[in-house]
């Protein structure tokens, strides 16, 4: 048994028959011992290098709450620190600080000392740890930008106008390898869209993270490899990588550990290239329960009463990116059982459903919403999900199925619930149809969540509140000040805000009498209906988000 390993055992931190184990991986797989411990679990990698920073006399540095100054970074050149897997953290007075995760290569500092002259001073982090601060200050996929750098003919052959040059780049192993870092890095962060945009001097790469576009941190050199990026992209989506001229759609599916994600890919010509839009759709990060929606009690109750309806017709409004699909994905996913038959028709079926039958519209051939629904209606069914109330042959067809006793629910572009009303008859509904066929609309945003891990409480001074807003006495105010779990931001996650509007008789008559929306809003308050931003604020004193972000989705 190594020195080491003794003193894990002496410590408790593993037992005899965990170094057995470990030395059984070590010899399958030829990895170290101290690895294959931490590989099969039996200790974690920062208690094994706490051990190792006490018998080698290093200090253990905290990554995430290190200042990292730009000196030290300059220090080293990016081929050395990503092929060595070193931070360098600050250099002053000629000693240069550098965090390893390796205890045992302490002849990588002889050569750092060589190469920068100065004295080095070595220090212990987790692996993790280092790997954020390398993507932070080099960039995604930095090593294999300065490898591709190497290699003139790469750089220089990526004419716009040669088809057959722009094949052959994409299809370089180090191309190969950058895109897939760039859309494993956006999958790795909880990105839902990566954009990739040219410009005059500069490639542009941009995480949707929580409903926020954040820059990502990628090499300045990028930009001389943007065709061969995009042509990789197109090759991977099966899009024709000749036609520059045009816009293109496509697909691409990944398999990330035991997780298959599916990615749609937009390509759009612009001035200086193509324009490239990836939306990443992660089944884990979508199939929401009922229960983690973020209703409250007494919404969840009515929603759930909506949803249990044997028929009528229950809308889910907002703008693009409101969650509105998620929602009615999780009421499907309530409703889905072997007594009901339940037949969604979709553009396009973003996500499988297990037991629920999904009909992708394909208007190429002239399959519309209005087609899918009349067809589905042809196969006995209980419940109806359509993606979209977009024309008048699509509303009408779903108040129709409503009718025949159908539940039938959709998606409608309104900014709030009352409007949806009015937006049906505007189509060219009649008054009488959505009366008496709509059962309740329910209108939602997203905000960010305040991460937990830099979640602390502010004075409500300077708390960002409206000052027309009436502030409970002992109510508090939360915000994140920023940590490396949420990327800076002081958020990490999102939840809903709901806004539902249950149908009754006296809401029915004014439908009848077209009355304005704001009319049927006043109805609804005065039937204990609580509005977005109401919603809001009650999440704001439940310290689940902020005022801002209240403010940024609802005209609060």
């Amino acid at each position: 048994m190594s020195g080491y390993a003794e003193v894990l055992v002496e410590k408790g931190l593993v037992s005899v028959e965990d170094i057995d184990s470990a030395q059984r991986l070590y010899e399958d797989k030829g990895l170290r011992l101290d690895q294959a411990l931490i590989e099969n679990g039996a200790i974690t990698e920062r208690a094994f290098l706490e051990v190792m920073a006490e018998r080698f006399d290093f200090e253990i540095v905290d990554l995430p709450n290190e200042e990292i100054e730009d000196d030290a970074i300059r220090s080293l050149p990016s081929r050395f620190v990503y092929r060595n897997h070193l931070a360098p953290i600050s250099c002053k007075d000629g000693k240069l600080k550098v965090a390893t995760s390796d205890p045992f290569d302490l002849y990588i500092f002889d050569e750092i000392k060589l190469l920068t002259n100065l004295e080095v001073s070595p220090v212990l982090a987790p692996k993790d740890e280092i790997d954020k601060i390398i993507k932070d200050h080099y960039g995604v996929g930095g090593d294999t930008v300065e490898e591709m750098a190497g290699d003139e003919e790469l750089a220089l052959s990526g004419s716009e106008d040669d088809s057959q040059d722009l094949l052959q780049m994409a299809q370089e192993a180090s191309v190969i390898k950058l895109v897939n870092e760039i859309i494993l890095e956006a999958i790795n962060e909880r990105a839902s869209d990566i954009h990739i945009e040219p410009f005059e001097k500069t490639l542009s790469i941009r995480y949707r993270i929580d409903g926020v576009l954040q820059e990502a941190a990628m090499p300045p050199q990028i930009n001389r490899f943007k065709a061969a990026i995009i042509s990789r992209v197109k090759i991977l989506s099966n899009m024709n990588i000749a036609e520059r001229r045009l816009p293109q759609d496509g697909r691409i599916k990944f398999s990330v550990g035991s997780r298959q994600v599916d990615v749609r890919v937009s390509v759009i010509p612009m001035i200086f290239g193509e324009g490239v839009v990836m939306r990443i759709l992660d089944k884990t990060t979508v199939l929401y329960s009922l229960t983690e929606l973020g209703l409250d009690e007494g919404t969840f109750d009515q929603f759930k009463t909506l949803i249990a309806k044997p028929h009528g017709i229950f809308l889910v409004t907002g703008p693009t990116g409101s969650g509105k699909t998620t929602t009615l994905y999780a009421a499907l996913n309530a409703i889905v059982g072997s007594e009901k038959k339940v037949i969604t028709t979709e553009d396009p079926v973003e996500y499988n459903l297990d037991g629920v039958n999904q009909i992708p519209v394909d208007h190429k051939v002239g399959m519309s919403f209005a087609m899918g629904l009349r067809a589905i209606l042809r196969h006995d069914p209980d419940v109806v999900m359509i993606g979209e109330i977009r024309d008048l042959e699509t509303a009408q067809a779903a108040t129709q199925a409503s009718l025949t006793g159908h539940l039938v629910l959709s998606t409608l572009h309104t900014n709030d619930a009352a409007s949806a009303a009015t937006r049906l008859i505007d189509m060219g509904v009649e008054p009488f149809l959505v009366s008496s066929t709509l059962s309740g609309v329910m209108a939602q945003r997203l905000v960010r969540v305040i991460c937990p891990s830099c979640k602390k409480e502010v004075n409500l001074k300077k708390a960002g509140l409206p000052k027309n807003l009436k502030w409970p006495k002992g109510g508090k105010v939360y915000n994140g000040v920023g940590c490396r779990a949420c990327r800076n931001s002081g958020y990490r996650g999102r939840t809903g805000l709901y806004e539902l509007l249950m149908m009754n008789e006296e809401l029915g008559e004014k439908i009848i009498e077209r009355v304005a929306a704001s009319e049927l809003v006043r109805i609804g308050r005065a039937n204990g209906m609580r509005m977005l931003s109401e919603d809001g604020w009650v999440k704001v004193r439940g310290g689940i988000t902020t005022p801002d972000e209240v403010m940024r989705v609802t005209a609060a």
